[in-house]
């Protein structure tokens, strides 16, 4: 039993990994439709408002999220071990792209004092475990 349930979550892992790989290609040419698009938009030919700027960024940042997750689930294929370093990354990353599509003027203070609380804490979380083993990257 335990064999294949074993087989089992691999098969799914791997069905995980083909569905994620998909969606990060498709999401890859979205956002290159969507660049061209909005560059050859009329009246400004090739520039960009803040605004389309940040939605790109954001969409751009989605696409990294998406390859994170990506490297999470190939070291869980090759080592069967989940990486916290790669998933702590991933959350960075995600907090990273909230940051860029954020409108801070909208925002009470307290949120923005939240937001850099669990900054703060991917990071010491990131950092500590490579301080601990003596890493240097």
């Amino acid at each position: 039993m335990e064999r294949f349930l074993k087989h089992f979550e691999r098969y799914i892992v791997i069905g995980l990994l083909g569905m994620m790989i998909l969606v990060i290609f498709l999401g890859t040419v979205e956002l290159g439709v969507i660049l061209v698009e909005q560059m050859l938009k009329p009246p400004r030919f090739i520039l960009l408002d803040i605004n389309e700027m940040l939605a790109i960024f954001g969409f751009f940042m989605m696409v990294l999220i998406g390859l994170e997750l990506i490297e999470t689930i190939k070291v869980y294929v090759v080592r069967e071990m989940v990486h916290v370093e790669v998933i702590l990354l991933v959350a960075i990353i995600a907090i990273a792209r909230k940051i860029i599509v954020l409108d801070v003027k909208t925002l009470p203070p307290l949120t923005l004092v939240g937001i850099a609380a669990i900054i703060l804490a991917l990071s010491a979380g990131y950092l500590a475990p490579k301080k601990a083993l003596g890493h240097k990257d």
